[in-house]
């Protein structure tokens, strides 16, 4: 198990890609969070195993239509939340 921090911006908020990026964890097992962040971007924080949460950043590169992606930051931690579920925060 493994934890990863993303920080997604670009058209991201008002999107429904939290909702998305809820959906895609939720298809993989994975556990955690997804929250708007002032600055327009999105911060989602997500636990699983290695191989899901590397498909799970490469459906986060491109998101749902029609956010646009423009910069994307991760950064994989063997330390864990323990997330119990995937939740959107506001």
């Amino acid at each position: 198990m493994k934890h990863i921090s993303i920080k997604i911006s670009g058209q991201v908020q008002g999107v429904f890609f939290r909702a998305s990026a809820k959906e895609e964890a939720e298809s993989r097992g994975l556990t955690g969070i997804a929250r708007n962040e002032p600055d327009g971007s999105i911060s989602i924080e997500a636990e699983g195993p290695q191989d899901k949460l590397e498909d799970y950043l490469n459906w986060c590169r491109h998101g749902n239509s029609p956010a646009r992606v423009t910069g994307m930051e991760f950064l994989f931690s063997d330390e864990l939340k323990n997330f119990t579920d995937f939740t959107i925060q506001r």
